[in-house]
């Protein structure tokens, strides 16, 4: 199948859920709680090896019950850890979020994920240069992003990158990279504001911009393309982005042409919203095809 390895954050969400929004100072009592492995990479690392890749994770965790909690749930889902530093000087990343009034609010502390600096990636540069794929977001420091994606083009190794959550790019970032898949939203901030179909000519058959129910669209070459969604139940949107990274480098790395892998990972990630959770959500490849 070919080797995926994500280099990216990995936290655990707590999710609370309740009829009522608490307001400043007040206290209500929810409905249910959740700790739910997450984390963007963690989350395109899941979703690769659900999908057959040799999947790889670097990043790091905090020595405490939540980094335990995430390294199992990794391995679990058979993804390699050995890239995963345990550090004493931070929690591992944990995100609140409060779901109520059909709305949800999300508190982020990065914490173990902002210990991914140089050294970490020096590390496993020979993991790095072994890969087939690197895989990253922008949940780590910019400039560990940066270093990666450098190490990745002077060693011919492909990198995809999903710039989320949203950030202004370095053109050189963006011209080393493989391959780049934002959303809409990140697409505007990335290209300040540019026409999506101008921007997707100027780099064909790189730029995949996920447009979520209305599918996918990139340039060819030739003419610009739209991959539509399928028409599916929803039941849970959250991780329909990373299962699509992830699937999207599986696909690749096996061997896929770049519209056979973009529709593979589109349907991976319709198949994921029919499901609740982000992982749990995540096909298997059986299942998927």
């Amino acid at each position: 199948m070919g080797k995926v390895v994500v280099v990216g954050s990995i936290n655990v969400d707590m999710v609370f859920t309740s009829d009522i929004r608490p307001k400043a100072g007040e206290t209500v009592l929810g409905n249910t709680f959740s700790l739910i492995p997450g984390g963007k990479g963690a989350n395109q690392a899941v979703a690769a090896a659900k999908l057959g890749a040799d999947t790889y994770m670097i990043g790091c965790v905090g020595n405490d019950s939540n980094g335990e909690f995430s390294l199992e749930n990794l391995q679990d889902m058979k993804v390699n850890t050995e890239g995963v530093k345990i550090v004493d000087n931070a929690p591992t990343g944990v995100a609140n979020i409060v779901v109520a009034d059909n709305d949800n609010s999300i508190i982020v502390i990065s914490g173990a994920n902002f210990e991914v600096n140089k050294d970490v990636i020096n590390n496993n540069k020979k993991l790095i240069l072994s890969a087939d794929m690197v895989l990253l977001q922008l949940e780590i420091p910019m400039e560990v992003v940066e270093f990666v994606v450098e190490i990745c083009a002077e060693n011919k190794v492909k990198v995809l990158l999903n710039p989320a959550p949203a950030a202004v790019l370095k053109k050189s970032l963006i011209e080393k990279a493989a391959y780049i898949t934002p959303n809409e939203h990140e697409l505007k901030l990335i290209f300040d504001n540019q026409d999506t179909d101008s921007v997707l000519k100027s780099y064909p058959n790189k730029l995949i911009v996920t447009m979520g129910s209305k599918g996918v669209k990139y340039h060819d070459g030739n003419e610009i393309r739209e991959i539509p969604s399928k028409k599916v139940e929803v039941v849970d949107t959250t991780g329909a982005g990373d299962t699509f990274c992830g699937a999207l480098a599986a696909a690749l790395v096996r061997g896929d042409s770049i519209e056979d892998a973009i529709i593979f990972a589109n349907k991976a990630a319709s198949f994921t919203v029919t499901k609740l959770g982000a992982q749990s959500g995540m096909p298997e490849l059986a299942e998927l095809l």
